[in-house]
């Protein structure tokens, strides 16, 4: 099997197709935050009353707020992390479920958290009150939970529908492709300097041209891991391509860097030793996925060490490798590469020992040129041609040995 992750950067202008959504969300209108770093207060104005599920996560320390299909409204300024919060992400998991993501400066409880009509009596308020505790007591709020947080997780999973189970099994013979875009959902990704268009759209716009370009090529079978705009931790994305029996996963990614003058496509595969600072803080920023999304860190899965084992996971990373340099060679003189365009690093989504991988990044949402380049619609299609030419140039060998 091989899995292939791509990541893009550029500028330009595009439509991206809307998302399907559900019949009827609720509404959350306006927010407030205000505290410091011992007590912070959250208030958020629904349209209708709110179910609410609330859970707490270490490493980071987080406190998790589920909520049915929810779209949000108000400014983004409004609910800007402060007080004992660093960061607060919201947004949606898939059609039926939204959360809202607290990540704790220090560790913090909720001593509160209560939904009331407002004064209007025309909507309801929740309001969420945090306090600072001592880590100890967040260790044993995490512990004590941690049955109902396993269920959640679950649930969640369920919501989304099991296209594991669902899907048709490949043609004999097939080489499955499985096309995974980047971030989704509740994790936005990066973005664009000049149109602030979010990582999550480019992505996807990115995997369903590839998609189209592939059904036309005869002994290849391709499907999108991420559909719409949901969010999947990384070891779904890894489990979905595994059982559906992919040969190649291919997943895109458009990130940000501090200097907007580098730009380029970069391709990566794992090493437990990241190739340098640059690749050490890509594969840093995107394994924070699934921290963004309030996922719990089940840390590397459980694997018997052997040397059976061992041979698989060499065997697999040779085949990255052959994967990441056929990619190099069909963009060479086509798009812009960065210096060493070949580089590793730890990468959560490509750890899967029986699972060739590459992370392909497409360029830098930073730099106003490959931001053009990734919104194009034109520039999509170029891309997906070139990754067409690279996949057949590394599948013929891998086929013809059986792979």
């Amino acid at each position: 099997m091989l899995l292939v992750v791509a990541g893009a950067g550029a500028a330009g202008s595009v439509t991206f197709a809307a998302q399907a959504e559900p019949a009827d969300p609720l509404a959350v209108y306006a927010a407030r935050i205000v505290g410091d770093r011992a007590r912070t207060r959250i208030v958020l104005e629904f349209d209708r009353k709110p179910e609410i599920a609330v859970r707490y996560i270490a490493r980071p320390d987080r406190i998790v707020v589920d909520l049915p299909s929810t779209v949000f409204t108000f400014p983004e300024a409004d609910l800007e992390a402060r007080g004992l919060f660093r960061d607060i992400r919201y947004g949606s998991m898939d059609a039926d479920s939204a959360r809202l993501v607290l990540t704790a400066d220090r560790p913090a409880r909720l001593v509160a958290s209560e939904v009331m009509a407002n004064e209007s009596g025309t909507g309801y308020r929740l309001v969420l009150d945090a306090e600072m505790v001592s880590q100890q007591d967040f260790e044993k709020l995490v512990n004590d939970q941690s049955w109902m947080t396993a269920s959640v997780d679950a649930t969640a999973t369920a919501q989304r529908g099991d296209r594991v189970g669902q899907s048709e099994p490949a043609a004999p013979g097939a080489f499955v492709i499985a096309i995974d875009a980047g971030h989704g959902g509740i994790d936005a990704g990066a973005t664009g300097a000049a149109t602030k268009t979010q990582e999550k759209e480019i992505t996807l716009a990115f995997a369903k041209a590839l998609f189209d370009r592939l059904k036309g090529e005869p002994g290849i079978e391709a499907f999108l891991v991420r559909e719409g705009d949901e969010f999947l931790s990384l070891s779904e994305r890894v489990t979905i391509a595994r059982q559906r029996g992919a040969n190649l996963l291919i997943s895109f990614h458009a990130d940000t860097l501090r200097q907007s003058n580098i730009r380029g496509a970069t391709v990566y595969t794992i090493s437990d030793k990241a190739s340098d600072r640059m690749a050490a803080d890509l594969a840093e920023r995107e394994n924070l996925s699934d921290a963004v999304g309030g996922v719990s860190d089940t840390g590397e899965p459980a694997e018997v060490s052997d040397i059976l084992l061992d041979l698989t996971r060499r065997e697999t990373q040779a085949f990255s490798i052959s994967m990441a340099d056929s990619v190099v060679r069909s963009f060479e003189g086509q798009v812009a590469l960065i210096n060493n365009p070949h580089r590793y690093a730890g990468f959560r989504v490509l750890q899967a020992h029986d699972v060739p991988s590459i992370l392909l990044e497409l360029g830098f949402l930073s730099n106003k040129e490959d931001e053009k380049l990734l919104l194009d619609p034109a520039w999509r299609v170029k891309i997906a041609d070139l990754l067409a030419a690279a996949i057949r140039r590394y599948r013929l060998p891998v086929v013809a040995n059986g792979g």
